[in-house]
């Protein structure tokens, strides 16, 4: 059974990759001819020249198809692939008409309310209380709003560091690896084989979109990424009641998290609006660094596998060597937000209308 269990993984992340792998140059060709295609308009894009959008379709694609064939298809799954197809439409319009704010915002909610309303549910939270005698809060009534803001944010998160060659892509493997490890540890073959499908999806996609990339994920890729990987951690991790049932997610999804809250700060803080786009995130602060993409690319990789693997420890560790990890994690986070919130003098110069995007794809 165990080995029945680990070749349907195999084979979950072998069929993902290859379907996405091979369906990225059609999804090109179409990108072509419905006109997704991403115009460096302005100076936080990086590349140069014109470059299609849209490739997330290969992902959904390559996910969708191992999620149908290895997994449970119980009422909180179906409910997620429902979810899921919802965002990716939405990406896919958002890459060829660039749509408002609001009205994605919207969608978003609504595709986050469909699994949230059948199972996929944050009903606990670690209690940060030290002077409680209960680990943990039942959220009650505030359990469906709490997980729609949280799938609703992650999928956002996902889509905002979208914005140098393979960095979502690269950053969100690495995310489904660490989630993989964690499922393995608790014994969890929903999430493992989950897991396993959108890593290969993603790694089908990555060699089209490194440096130099031939196609952007675009809108459609980014979110459902986020999306997926909301429920997830949801399914996978905030259902593991210890006291770090909290801290392992938001650390495997700490770049993604912590990039998006500085920039909110950061905006608001300048007196903007918190979705107007700027040249303030990591990415594009290491680039103002000197660094190039290929090295910007890699830097983040590196942070990412260190929360990831920072996250694994927390699960197999006890409460104080938990604590220790979460402290230092949060020591390094006040340090990067240094670089994250510092006063760049051309923060205001790149301030653009807000219905424009702060990303390449």
């Amino acid at each position: 059974m165990i080995q029945n269990k680990y070749l349907f993984v195999i084979l979950a992340f072998l069929i993902s990759s290859v379907v996405s792998f091979l369906l990225t140059p059609l999804v090109k060709t179409i990108a072509h001819k419905v006109g997704a295609i991403d115009v460096p308009a302005d100076d936080r894009r990086m590349h140069k020249v014109p470059i299609p959008r849209m490739g997330g379709l290969a992902i959904f694609l390559g996910f969708f198809l191992s999620a149908v064939l290895f997994l449970d298809l119980s009422r909180p799954i179906i409910a997620t692939l429902i979810g899921a197809i919802i965002i990716l439409v939405l990406g896919i319009f958002d890459d060829i008409y660039r749509l408002k704010a609001l009205p994605k915002l919207i969608v978003q909610i609504i595709a986050a309310l469909i699994p949230a309303l059948n199972g996929v549910q944050i009903s606990f939270l670690s209690n940060i209380n030290l002077f409680s005698d209960n680990a943990f809060i039942n959220l009650g009534v505030f359990t469906v709003p709490i997980t729609v803001f949280w799938i609703v944010g992650i999928t956002n998160a996902v889509n905002l560091i979208d914005g140098l060659d393979g960095l979502a892509c690269g950053v969100s493997s690495i995310a489904c690896f660490s989630l993989f490890c964690i499922a393995l540890i608790l014994g969890d073959t929903q999430v493992e084989l989950m897991t396993a499908a959108l890593a290969g999806a993603c790694i089908g996609f990555l060699p089209y979109n490194l440096n130099p990339a031939k196609i952007f994920m675009g809108d459609t890729g980014a979110t459902f990424l986020g999306y997926v990987l909301a429920i997830i951690s949801i399914q996978g991790l905030f259902k593991f009641y210890t006291i770090i049932s909290f801290a392992v997610p938001v650390l495997i999804l700490g770049l993604p998290i912590f990039d998006t809250s500085f920039a909110i700060i950061r905006r608001i803080a300048s007196g903007r609006s918190p979705m107007s786009p700027d040249r303030g995130h990591l990415h594009h602060r290491l680039i103002d660094m000197g660094f190039n993409q290929k090295q910007t690319v890699a830097i983040i990789y590196s942070v990412s596998i260190v929360c990831g693997l920072a996250a694994i420890l927390l699960t197999q560790s006890g409460t104080l060597k938990a604590a220790i990890i979460v402290v230092t994690a949060l020591v390094v986070a006040l340090l990067a937000a240094r670089i994250f919130l510092g006063k760049d003098e051309n923060d205001e110069n790149a301030a653009i209308p807000s219905e424009q995007k702060n990303k390449q794809n």
